[in-house]
């Protein structure tokens, strides 16, 4: 049984920093590419990073040079470090892969405000 659990999210003022994980079960984590997404009020659902299998990154105009995403193929977990966060980031963050069919996390919620 696959299963993916999110953690981490939380209030934070804007510039602060926050860093969620993810830890992953029932799939042969070093195999595959790991997202996160963000579903902000209203809106659909985006992209936010990806790691690949072989650690090479991507990341929306809107996070890069503020966000990292990294994984650690030992632990089955996968981060998101954000820094200098801005309200616009505030939504629910989903931990996302791919195995015979997508697999998303419950989600962990981030709100950015003062």
């Amino acid at each position: 049984q696959v299963q993916v659990v999110e953690s981490g999210g939380g209030l934070v003022q804007p510039g602060g920093s926050l860093r969620l994980s993810c830890e992953v079960s029932g799939i042969i984590f070093s195999n595959r590419a790991m997202d996160w997404y963000r579903q902000a009020p209203g809106e659909q659902r985006e992209l936010v990073a990806t790691v690949t299998r072989g650690g090479s990154t991507n990341y929306a105009d809107s996070a890069k040079g503020r966000f990292t995403i990294s994984r650690d193929n030992a632990k089955n977990t996968v981060s998101l470090q954000m820094n200098s966060l801005k309200p616009e980031d505030t939504g629910v963050y989903y931990c996302h892969t791919y195995w015979f069919r997508d697999v998303w996390g419950q989600g962990t919620q981030v709100t950015v405000s003062s």
